[in-house]
């Protein structure tokens, strides 16, 4: 039987062909963001209190609607001024709701790094990600082989991304350590259930190597969360839906960056 994931992955191979069909390489080499010097997600949070990374997303698969009200630049301008260590912008619309125009938005108001959150399988995206101006892109282990990680990262490394890989478990970070990834996410969520248990980032936490940032991934809710998270070598924390849900995203991540950085 298919997962959303499933579905998602074939959605994405046919739009990112009729997309290369519309807008080929030499039309993304046209965009100045390519000659842009990236802001360094992974040195930002080596050396933050907090480690948060608040995402904008109006809608996911699970939750129909989160949020479809709020304008992007003013979201991710407003976790700026919190101050998060960066946002991630999901760019999928089918699923998510959003789009690579919200990646520029969120370019041209910040300066700080930005994860463009996509499901990429194709080398085309990373091009169209740095051309968008991401910072760093996310390749999820799920839905790529080992030799693709290895590949897109040596191509995202190239054009000075960072690469946030992905994994959900033990099988997927084994396979995928001797890629040249400065950061490694463990997803809380099972892709095949959507049930939420933070015991999967604690079990992996040790199996990552000390050089590369740990991040924890989904159904972050609280403060003790992240305290408790910290103490697996956790430096990271990606939180949504927690910020997202609100009236003022920016405010609620201002509260709790505050009260995670005052512990």
């Amino acid at each position: 039987m298919a997962t959303i994931l499933d579905t998602i992955v074939k959605h994405k191979l046919t739009e990112v062909r009729l997309k290369k069909e519309l807008f080929n390489i030499s039309y993304l080499e046209q965009s100045s963001l390519l000659k842009r010097k990236c802001f360094s997600l992974s040195e930002t949070l080596k050396n933050s209190k907090s480690g948060i990374i608040a995402e904008h997303k109006r809608r996911s698969p699970s939750k129909p609607s989160i949020n479809q009200k709020l304008l992007v630049n003013e979201v991710v301008l407003g976790y700026q001024k919190a101050g998060a260590c960066g946002s991630s912008v999901l760019t999928d619309n089918s699923f998510f709701g959003g789009s690579l125009e919200d990646l520029q938005l969120a370019r041209a108001t910040t300066d700080f790094p930005l994860l463009r959150k996509d499901f990429i399988i194709d080398e085309y995206q990373i091009l169209e990600a740095k051309a968008h101006g991401a910072d760093v892109i996310l390749l999820i282990a799920a839905i790529l082989s080992p030799l693709q990680i290895k590949n897109f990262t040596n191509l995202a490394n190239q054009l000075g991304l960072e690469v946030l890989l992905e994994v959900h478990n033990e099988k997927e970070l084994q396979e995928n350590l001797n890629a040249q990834v400065q950061l490694i996410g463990v997803n809380n969520r099972n892709l095949k259930t959507f049930e939420v248990s933070t015991q999967i980032s604690k079990e992996l936490a040790q199996q990552i190597p000390n050089e590369i940032v740990k991040i924890s991934e989904s159904g972050l809710k609280s403060v003790d969360d992240i305290l408790e998270l910290r103490t697996y070598g956790f430096r990271g924390f990606l939180i949504g839906e927690t910020f997202m849900k609100t009236e003022n995203p920016g405010e609620s991540a201002e509260n709790f960056i505050k009260e995670t950085e005052g512990n």
